[in-house]
């Protein structure tokens, strides 16, 4: 693997980041977003939005016009490459949503390549499954369509250093795989982030004779996928439809039917998603969650306005800024956990990382263990009192988190308000 398997993505909605909604307005707050951790930005689509069908007065980001082109309203493409140097003169990378699937129904290759794209029985352009009215499928049965999408990837590569992909396990994985070794022509240190989709949708889709691919096919073309697979089991546990260790055993299991150098992106809150402030309303209890997102195997993906405790899910189709008043700021949490998470947590792939839930106490223990490294976290994400057991020699420990003194008895420690971490 040539990708460091702990990094933090910030996601930004350009058009909701500011007041301006644009480029420009991006980069005064680079400085601020790197002392976060972070080591990637990503950018929500760049490109213009359609006018035919346009969901809201602003439309959907995802109902792309051009692949080639800047939307104007975020500025130019000098502006686009100034604001990517400034990512990386502030010590990030960036990487931009590719969203080929499906265009809006007046996009640029609509009007020069109508036969691209997808019929239904009575020979008109629309969804394989579901009815998107601001977008049409594309059909990468065609040979040409995929040398024009290859193109244009190489293209953007110029300027970006990975590309989010948007439910594209809907696109065929040869594509993919192809496209992936196009672009290390143009450049070797490259990421590829998939947006999986959840299981209901993949059989759904089966069900239509149409493609979708499983997260361990995806791998076939990807360093990074969402955890969609588990998603729904995390929102069901706040919701109170599952218990927690449905969902922390759903984890586990992550471990055996996946690739040994998998990583997934993990995520509280995106922008298909509620925001983790408005499902889960004590501070505390967020900031455990919070925790655990650190603290679990793989990427971390933060969406802008998580870090001010934002609870409005900005819609995609309106200008909606995001109100960075919002909640106290917890900047320097987060930047903690970021710390905590480079530098106590193994990440080899011989690495032991093992999840053990505690349904009476809402809480869990968590373990990455290697030859060099022995990480162990405890998060309690209700606030209950109560002890769990823990694979430390009994004594005292200085936690991670607070920097505190606590004590390990008969093999158990007493859950906290706070998480806790310890690297043994």
């Amino acid at each position: 693997m040539s990708i460091q398997p702990n990094q933090v993505i910030y996601s930004i909605f350009v058009r909701n980041f500011s007041k301006e909604g644009t480029f420009q307005a991006v980069i005064p707050e680079l400085p601020r977003i790197k002392k976060l951790g972070v080591d990637i930005i990503w950018l929500m689509p760049i490109h213009p939005i359609g006018e035919l069908n346009r969901k809201g007065k602003d439309g959907s980001p995802y109902a792309n016009y051009d692949f080639r082109t800047i939307n104007p309203e975020y500025g130019t493409l000098a502006d686009f490459e100034a604001l990517c140097d400034a990512i990386h003169k502030n010590g990030m990378k960036v990487m931009i949503d590719v969203v080929y699937n499906h265009t809006s129904p007046d996009s640029v290759l609509v009007q020069e390549h109508p036969e691209w794209f997808y019929y239904n029985e009575e020979g008109k352009r629309g969804n394989r499954v579901g009815d998107w009215t601001d977008i049409i499928d594309l059909d990468y049965q065609h040979r040409e369509l995929r040398d024009y999408q290859i193109e244009s990837l190489c293209y953007w590569a110029k300027y970006v250093d990975g590309y989010r992909c948007d439910v594209a396990p809907l696109v065929p994985i040869d594509f993919w795989i192809e496209a992936r070794a196009a672009v290390a022509e143009v450049k070797s240190d490259f990421i590829w982030l998939s947006e999986s989709v959840e299981f209901g949708f993949i059989k759904t889709l089966r069900q239509a004779g149409t493609v979708a691919h499983a997260d361990a096919e995806m791998y076939q073309a990807f360093d990074v996928l969402y955890d969609y697979d588990v998603h729904y089991l995390f929102h069901g546990y706040l919701r109170g439809t599952n218990k927690l260790s449905d969902y922390i055993n759903r984890l586990n299991l992550q471990e055996v039917i996946y690739p040994v150098d998998y990583i997934k992106a993990r995520n509280l809150e995106n922008h298909d998603n509620p925001r983790a402030k408005y499902l889960i309303g004590n501070e505390q209890d967020l900031l455990q969650w919070t925790a655990f997102q650190y603290f679990e195997k793989g990427f971390v993906l933060l969406y802008n306005g998580q870090e001010v405790q934002e609870t409005t899910e900005q819609t995609l189709f309106d200008i909606d800024p995001v109100n960075w008043q919002a909640g106290r700021d917890i900047s320097a949490e987060i930047r903690h956990l970021n710390d905590i998470k480079k530098q106590y947590i193994p990440t080899t792939l011989t690495t032991r990382y093992e999840l053990t839930p505690y349904d009476e106490l809402d809480a869990v223990v968590i373990e990455h263990q290697d030859k060099a490294q022995h990480f162990v976290a405890v998060c309690s994400f209700k606030g209950k009192e109560g002890f769990v057991n823990v694979p430390m020699a009994d004594g005292e420990y200085s936690d991670l988190v607070t920097g505190n003194k606590v004590s390990v008895h008969n093999g158990k420690l007493a859950l906290a308000s706070h998480a806790q971490a310890f690297s043994i």
